[in-house]
């Protein structure tokens, strides 16, 4: 999920990373939504919060809903800058750092809200900033590695999308074109998984409260142990091998590809 990278990704990646933080964004959208009365994974409706502010001459207010635009634009920022930057180094851990850092974020609003949130309004700014900061990691991140293909945070686009390309398959030409199918595949598969996790959200509010953003967060986890157990597992057994003196499998490959070409020439 997260150690490939734009066109090297194929639409099994792009499914499960799709379909498992759209489920988180959810979760954390509806979970803001009843605690805070604000959404956190989108920022359409705060532009438009911000024309009517200025509008009203609410100065403080302009200043808190630009400091929440800012914070998504930086959380987006952070995690390009992560991918561009580190990835010659570690891919993995590239990709993995926005996930971490956004799940501190979230662990943090969680532990605070559920002991010494005092419903204050400068808490309920504070906390949605942060929120807001997550969710631009988030939604940079899943854009920035797969090309675009993948924005878990929001459905507007997604929603658009799905449109444009059910109105394509009303014709025969393209309803036959794989690459369309798998985008329609993997767009369903994100509104759902957000739906989903809306309303898991919505229902376990009741009993978990602000303990709602640790249970997102052990979602985030299981999206960075997938790909870190799978790089375990290989360099164990790469290790292993050279131990017992077997070469890498991509030295073997490259064996026999010389063989071939000496006994062809």
């Amino acid at each position: 999920m997260l150690r490939k990278y734009s066109s090297s990704r194929t639409h099994s990646d792009n499914l499960k990373l799709g379909s498992l933080s759209a489920f988180a964004a959810g979760m954390v959208n509806i979970g803001s939504l009843l605690l805070f009365f604000s959404f956190s994974s989108n920022i359409t409706g705060h532009y438009a919060i911000l024309a009517s502010e200025i509008v009203k001459g609410n100065y403080y207010q302009i200043g808190v809903v630009l400091t929440w635009l800012f914070l998504f634009f930086l959380g987006s920022f952070v995690a390009n800058l992560s991918v561009i930057h580190l990835s010659p180094k570690n891919r993995y851990w590239a990709h993995a750092l926005p996930l971490l850092l956004e799940i501190i974020c979230l662990l943090s609003v969680g532990l605070y809200g559920e002991f010494l949130y005092k419903e204050t309004l400068i808490e309920t700014e504070v906390l949605l900033s942060i929120m807001l900061f997550a969710m631009g990691l988030q939604n940079g991140l899943t854009a920035s590695i797969s090309n675009f293909s993948v924005k878990t945070t929001h459905l507007t686009g997604t929603t658009t999308d799905l449109g444009i390309l059910f109105s394509l398959f009303t014709k025969k030409e393209y309803r036959n074109q794989k690459i369309l199918q798998e985008k329609a595949v993997l767009l369903l598969t994100i509104t759902s998984s957000y739906m989903l996790g809306a309303l898991s959200s919505g229902l376990a509010y009741t009993v978990l409260g602000f303990r709602i953003f640790h249970l997102v967060s052990l979602v985030l986890i299981a999206i960075i142990a997938y790909d870190g157990s799978k790089l375990y597992v290989k360099q164990f057994w790469r290790k292993r091998n050279l131990k017992n003196g077997v070469p890498p499998r991509n030295s073997l490959i490259t064996l026999e590809t010389k063989k071939e070409r000496s006994i062809a020439s």
